[in-house]
């Protein structure tokens, strides 16, 4: 890691953000765009695009409260959108980017969505891959419908039981190691076919990590979303990833938020779970590109823009 590397320059960055250490990846060459991790509190190599990297500069970010980022004094509370956000146009004003792509997965999308209805100036387009309108208890009776449905599916399986544990699991995290065991225990749950490409996808499962991140605010309130009422004001180009057999950001809050954001464009993988960049690497690298394509006169389309 070379401190004194140009801000966008391949390899590893840390830097200093209010006081709070953020560290970022930069892959890729192209159009600039940062991709924010889901969970929140998974690790952020999980979300590696190779097959992106070949159109676009990618900008990991270790989201604060993760990896070699910053935690904050309230840790674990305290990681709400308007601190992510933050972080966010923090990074682009280091970069000195007017504007950049976001990419948001999962929690992730959540964050990019709230950035590009907050700061709008700053975003070239956005990509809500495997997000939602909402959270709260419409949002958890979905997945556990999809969820159900998922174990019907795969009754005869011996390795159901252990998914079905990890789920239960999750509602008694409390710290690391139990995140990053429930995360590991219901992977195949998000994956559309994961015991049938278990050599492929084992190699994920078994490094996958994160740190426990709650869902409440710094005075230990809940932080609920619900941008039902907000998302047809943004004015950012938009485009919903979505994989058909995705049992936590499912095909039902795909179409509501491309139906609830003005001239967004939706992209259903058909084979793919919740992790379309690896189950289907070059229709999501196509889907991308083709987006971003779409809108060249943006000032974060510029040709690699690197210092």
């Amino acid at each position: 890691m070379n401190e004194n590397a140009a801000p966008l320059s391949p390899g590893v960055h840390t830097i200093d953000l209010d006081g709070i250490t953020q560290r970022y990846h930069i892959h890729g060459t192209g159009p600039v765009c940062l991709a924010h991790p889901g969970g929140p509190g998974v690790f952020w190599e999980y979300l590696r695009m190779p097959a992106v990297e070949r159109h676009l500069t990618m900008v990991y970010m270790e989201p604060i409260g993760t990896g070699g980022s910053g935690r904050l004094a309230s840790h674990p509370n305290g990681y709400t959108r308007e601190r992510y956000t933050k972080a966010l146009i923090g990074l682009l004003d280091y970069l000195n980017l007017p504007q950049a792509y976001l990419l948001g997965h999962s929690h992730g999308g959540f964050v990019v969505q709230h950035c590009a209805l907050r700061h709008p100036d700053r975003v070239a387009g956005v990509v809500l891959y495997e997000s939602s309108p909402l959270t709260g208890p419409e949002f958890m009776a979905e997945a556990m419908a999809n969820v159900q449905e998922f174990s019907h599916r795969h009754a005869d399986n011996p390795d159901l039981p252990e998914v079905v544990q990890a789920f239960q699991a999750t509602a008694a995290i409390s710290n690391d190691a139990e995140f990053t065991a429930a995360v590991r225990g219901l992977l195949p749950a998000y994956f559309a076919d994961y015991w049938g490409r278990e050599q492929e996808f084992a190699p994920m499962r078994a490094t996958v990590s994160g740190c426990h991140i709650s869902g409440f605010d710094e005075d230990q309130g809940p932080e609920t979303i619900d941008d039902r009422e907000t998302l047809a004001s943004m004015t950012v180009p938009a485009m919903v990833v979505v994989g058909r057999y995705d049992v936590i950001c499912g095909m039902r809050w795909a179409r509501e938020l491309s139906k609830l954001i003005p001239d967004s464009r939706l992209i259903v993988l058909n084979d793919s779970g919740h992790f379309g960049h690896i189950e289907e690497p070059e229709t999501f690298a196509e889907a991308v590109a083709g987006f971003v394509a779409s809108y060249p006169g943006a000032p974060g389309s510029q040709s690699s823009m690197r210092s």
